[in-house]
């Protein structure tokens, strides 16, 4: 099975012999790739709608894998059982709903060595709470499909065995852009972060002419975002 370049950046995040629970599996394009490139022995593809699962059932079926991949219908995590996989997968939804989902079945969560997720927003949040929980993001890709910029991270539950020193994020522009990928002088980063300070830069100039106490809130807002915007860039310096 062919994969766009995005769904197969998120395969190829999860860890070689691990089982998955792909949240919100949709057609079960990433379910029937991890089984037939023998990335996984077992896949659980769950989604809250039965239409996607429907879809997913005849994939499954055309490809003859359906005696290692269990669909169900799910509301997140919750028809998944205790111990019954290594790595929950999610891709494309927002970011807050991905922290949302995971929040509500920490008791599943807890039980898993490793998370896979491709925010479609609020990434920051994502980071941000994962750091909360204790969790560490041991790897980061990004990349560029049909003019849209994706993320993918691997996450791991129990970070007791790493070296947490090199994974911690300490810095306002890892929260927002990844140290990892900072550090790795990602060029699609790199792209991103050009774009960003140039949109928010438009943003700027338009709010000049608008001298309220809000544009002038959002004006400061803009700076402040535009100043780690730089300090990431930064990053991408000779030297560095």
């Amino acid at each position: 099975m062919q994969l766009s370049k995005r769904l197969k950046a998120v395969a190829d995040m999860v860890t070689i012999g691990n089982r998955v629970a792909d949240i919100g599996c949709d057609h079960a394009y990433i379910a029937i790739n991890l089984i037939m490139n023998k990335i996984s022995p077992f896949v659980v593809a769950m989604d809250v709608n039965q239409g996607p699962l429907d879809r997913a059932k005849e994939n499954i079926e055309r490809y003859r894998v359906a005696d290692k991949i269990s669909i169900r219908k799910s509301d997140g995590l919750q028809m998944l059982k205790t111990g019954e996989v290594d790595t929950i997968l999610m891709a494309g939804m927002g970011g807050r709903l991905m922290t949302e989902i995971l929040a509500s079945r920490m008791d599943i969560v807890a039980t898993a060595k490793e998370l896979v997720l491709q925010p479609q927003s609020e990434i920051y949040e994502v980071r941000r709470t994962l750091e909360q929980w204790g969790f560490i993001i041991v790897d980061e890709n990004m990349l560029k499909e049909d003019g849209k910029y994706y993320l993918v991270m691997k996450v791991r539950i129990d970070s007791s065995s790493i070296n947490n020193n090199k994974y911690q994020l300490l810095k306002p522009e890892h929260i927002y852009y990844g140290r990892l990928l900072l550090e790795d002088k990602n060029p699609v980063l790199l792209e991103y972060l050009q774009s960003e300070k140039r949109l928010y830069k438009k943003i700027y100039n338009e709010l000049i002419d608008k001298p309220t106490k809000q544009s002038r809130e959002r004006q400061t807002e803009i700076l402040e975002l535009i100043q780690v915007i730089d300090q990431a860039m930064g990053y991408y310096k000779e030297g560095k």
